[in-house]
């Protein structure tokens, strides 16, 4: 499980270190793509192949399939992590989700969602309370 948040920055030729206890769950390889919420998203391997079927298995009927699968693998790419856990993330990407030098790595139970930091520090101010309502509104579901 990929947990916690972890501030990190990319280097020179925009490499990200991962913290040492999250690079197990990637030695089978990384595939990254921009997240829904303005992060990019970094995937295991093996996680991603059930994600991407599931996402594939979408009627191409339907412009909403079409919109998102166009979406999520138009801008997914695989890697490596190399011998010292670094993942080079690609400039598109970096500027699609405008991350800077500064970052946050945050685990989010089967993958990890990297932020440029002051983009995730203003969404962790702006959630503060929000995550007890929808507690409270999904456990009033059953």
């Amino acid at each position: 499980m990929l947990l916690g948040e972890h501030d990190h920055s990319l280097d020179e030729k925009n490499r990200l270190t991962l913290p040492a206890k999250l690079r197990g769950a990637f030695e089978d390889g990384v595939v990254v793509t921009s997240g829904l919420d303005g992060c990019l998203e970094a995937y295991p391997r093996s996680i991603w192949q059930g994600l991407a079927d599931r996402i594939g298995g979408l009627d191409s009927l339907s412009s909403e399939s079409r919109l998102l699968k166009r979406r999520v693998f138009s801008s997914a790419t695989q890697g490596e992590l190399d011998r010292q856990g670094r993942l080079v993330l690609p400039v598109k990407l970096l500027e699609k989700a405008e991350i800077t030098r500064e970052v946050a790595v945050v685990g989010v139970h089967d993958h990890l969602e990297i932020w440029d930091r002051s983009t995730w520090q203003l969404k962790q101010r702006e959630a503060e309370g929000r995550a007890e309502d929808v507690a409270e509104r999904l456990a009033n579901r059953d």
